[in-house]
């Protein structure tokens, strides 16, 4: 889930667009800097003049995962009210101030982490007044009990409207089966969002937001000497403690076999899957340019090619490795008529039990490095890019040349490196399908 407050000024705005690309280029080469602030926080910077501007970012381990039991929906519940108000100032102050100085400040929820981020101009006055904002929040967020209501009924309605949506259905029943017993197949509910309160809010956030095991990125218009001071004021504002527990790997087997879901829409929505892998999984680039050539290449991927085009039983279907901190989830998924499911269904199985025991071709191969490798530097081509990219890669522990090394990995992976990969980690005849819609078999 994702808050945004205010929007850069027009001003910003147009020397963002003149000068996005520009900056991308540059920054594609700049190092990243490491060092840890004297609260513990983990910091990455990447020293960047090309703009007048500067990205902020922590990053925490206290995603959607760390719920606790009963109260799913808690860690959105926080970002969503993090700035609503501190011992200081109330929304508005909060919101004016950002607004003042052309400030744009976001939060929002993965699985394994909740994210913080600031964006400002660099100029003296403007960087000063909007970190200090988000010093504030940091140190004294105060999880207003009207503002709390409010979110949490914002956060009823959406799911009331995501219970009523097939491919809403289908994620219900699919996370908690690929994931039993583990943070990563806790769903929100009606009833979970009810049981939490406003004191959750406090506890949670001073249990999880802690210096210790935050990551901090900067990424922008700043010296050496002045991210440090920001990251030690920044890592100073965290609530005290020791670093909080983390996740371990899921270890419940997965309860593969195939679920079906009553509903009166005219598509059924199809969801098939099975555990995946982890950020920094030794065939990790392997995987994801055997995922290109099987559906996540679009027009190009073997799954549009058999089941739209061939067929028409689909406008889409797309596979999905999702790597998260401990073994992520490999995914397909398409919708179809709801008299074809079953046909759709049994075709997107044969082609990937197909492509697990032959693999890709030389040439589908070599298509796929080329637009993965050749297209990689579009995910780095503004600061903001940058900065999702490299906070990533601090909050899940990869090297810090593996900006660069990835795509030098995804261009020497071979034709016989992919097969053996996905013949060991994919296995078609274990998959949890869910078929939510079409007619009964």
């Amino acid at each position: 889930m994702r808050i945004e407050h205010t929007m850069l000024r027009a001003a910003l705005r147009l020397a963002l667009a003149g000068g996005l690309l520009v900056a991308a280029v540059a920054n594609a080469a700049l190092p990243i800097q490491r060092w840890q602030t004297r609260q513990g926080a983990q910091v990455q910077f990447v020293e960047e003049h090309a703009l007048p501007m500067l990205d902020v970012q922590l990053d925490v381990a206290a995603g959607n995962a760390y719920d606790p039991a009963g109260k799913a929906g808690l860690a959105d519940l926080v970002v969503q009210n993090l700035n609503d108000g501190t011992a200081q100032r109330d929304e508005q102050t909060l919101a004016r101030a950002l607004a003042d100085v052309g400030a744009v400040l976001t939060a929002h929820t993965g699985q394994d982490r909740a994210t913080v981020a600031l964006r400002t101009l660099s100029a003296a006055e403007a960087r000063t007044a909007a970190t200090g904002v988000l010093t504030e929040i940091l140190q004294s967020p105060a999880f207003p009990a009207a503002a709390f209501e409010r979110e949490r009924a914002r956060s009823l309605a959406t799911l009331q409207e995501s219970l009523a949506q097939a491919d809403g259905l289908a994620e219900r029943a699919f996370y908690p089966r690929l994931f039993p017993g583990h943070g990563y197949g806790a769903v929100i509910s009606p009833e979970s969002l009810q049981a939490i309160q406003r004191d959750d809010l406090d506890r949670f956030y001073r249990a999880r937001y802690r210096a210790p095991g935050a990551v901090l990125t900067l990424v922008g218009d700043l010296s050496r000497a002045e991210a440090e001071r920001l990251a030690e004021q920044l890592a100073a504002a965290l609530p005290a403690g020791p670093a909080a527990a983390l996740l371990t790997a899921p270890t419940e087997a997965v309860q593969a076999g195939e679920i079906r879901i009553d509903h009166p829409g005219t598509q059924a929505h199809i969801l098939l899957g099975q555990q995946g892998m982890a950020f920094g999984d030794p065939d990790y680039a392997a995987l994801m340019v055997a995922n290109y050539v099987l559906g996540g290449g679009g027009f190009s991927s073997r799954l549009t090619d058999e089941v739209r085009e061939k067929r028409g039983l689909t406008y889409g279907v797309t596979s999905t490795f999702t790597p998260l901190a401990h073994g992520g989830m490999f995914s397909i998924q398409l919708e179809t008529r709801r008299d074809q499911a079953q046909q759709a269904l049994a075709l997107v199985r044969k082609v990937l039990a197909d492509f697990v025991a032959q693999g890709p071709t030389e040439a589908e191969l070599r298509d796929a490095k080329r637009y993965l490798v050749g297209s990689f530097p579009l995910r780095l081509d503004s600061n903001h890019k940058q900065l999702d990219f490299i906070s990533s890669m601090g909050f899940h522990h990869l090297p810090a040349d593996w900006r660069e090394a990835y795509p030098r990995q995804m261009a020497a992976v071979t034709l016989a490196q992919v097969r053996d990969a996905i013949r060991r980690r994919l296995h078609p005849d274990q998959l949890l399908t869910v078929v939510v819609g079409g007619e009964a078999r």
